[in-house]
């Protein structure tokens, strides 16, 4: 009775703890950390105070930085693709759920008034893209240029937003984006752009969660998450946050699984394997 008295306290004061820590929730830096901020800070105060666990926004400068400490683990909660590369495999984050809507698509694009019309144009020429383990932005188009014969020098913008502000500068001709990011940015600052190339259709960026946190932490999260959209307030800060970054609806969350996501970890292998990493 005493072990059995014992080994309940144990675990009524793990359980407490859990729940009196504060969990960090990684964002892969699309954007700059200021519009990160006032995108997800919200909707991390909104899921907090429904789920009673207490969510800190996380990101790094660049996608480089960030990828290297997801791979470390250093996130509890993540948001972003870069969780099926090959290096990451082994951190065994797990996803439980994704952004709603349409899906995404790797672009190869360029300034509306460019000359250049077909990938075969870029032969020899600059590309820009945020990181080497980008999902959309890298691994999508790169693979599209190495399956046309087409060698590029890329030029590496930090993050995606990073790499669109050098393409609407003139700096590199033509870069791999994020098909999403690309189109919010476009309407943000008014640039006008044209895409050479489009992938197949790829679902959004899921939130997955590192082994470390608690089940029962995961699933007051993830079900505050799913449920946000269909809540009155939840769907107020879903569109006050979509109105920083010019997204279109529709809002919010829906459950996910890794099964779900089996061919963007494909095309992150065969990538890795072709330019042997």
């Amino acid at each position: 009775m005493k072990r059995f008295v014992g080994f309940s306290i144990l675990f009524l004061f793990l359980t407490a703890s859990a729940w009196a820590e504060t969990w960090s929730f990684g964002v892969v830096p699309h954007r700059s950390a200021v519009i990160a901020a006032q995108y997800w800070n919200p909707i991390l105060d909104y899921v907090g105070r429904k789920s009673g666990v207490t969510l800190e926004l996380k990101t790094k400068k660049s996608l480089p930085e960030y990828s290297d400490a997801e791979a470390r683990g250093e996130f509890d909660f993540v948001y972003d693709l870069l969780i099926f590369t090959p290096s990451h495999a082994a951190v065994g984050y797990r996803v439980i759920a994704r952004t709603e809507g349409k899906p995404l698509h790797g672009q190869i694009v360029t300034p509306e008034p460019s000359p250049l019309r077909s990938l075969l144009e870029l032969e020899g020429r600059a590309v820009g893209f945020a990181g080497k383990d980008g999902f959309p932005g890298y691994a999508v188009p790169m693979s599209a240029l190495l399956r046309a014969g087409v060698t590029v020098t890329p030029v590496f913008g930090g993050n995606q937003e990073g790499v669109m502000a050098q393409l609407r500068a003139g700096t590199v001709p033509a870069a791999g984006v994020n098909s999403r990011v690309m189109q919010e940015y476009a309407a943000r600052e008014g640039f006008k752009y044209r895409a050479l190339w489009t992938s197949e259709p790829y679902l959004d960026l899921p939130v997955a969660v590192h082994p470390r946190v608690p089940e029962a932490v995961v699933k007051a999260v993830r079900d505050a998450l799913t449920g946000m959209a269909t809540d009155a307030e939840g769907l107020k800060i879903l569109k006050e946050s979509a109105a920083v970054i010019k997204q279109e609806p529709p809002y919010g969350f829906v459950p996910a699984q890794d099964a779900e996501y089996r061919n963007q970890r494909e095309v992150y292998r065969l990538i890795w394997k072709k330019e042997g990493r």
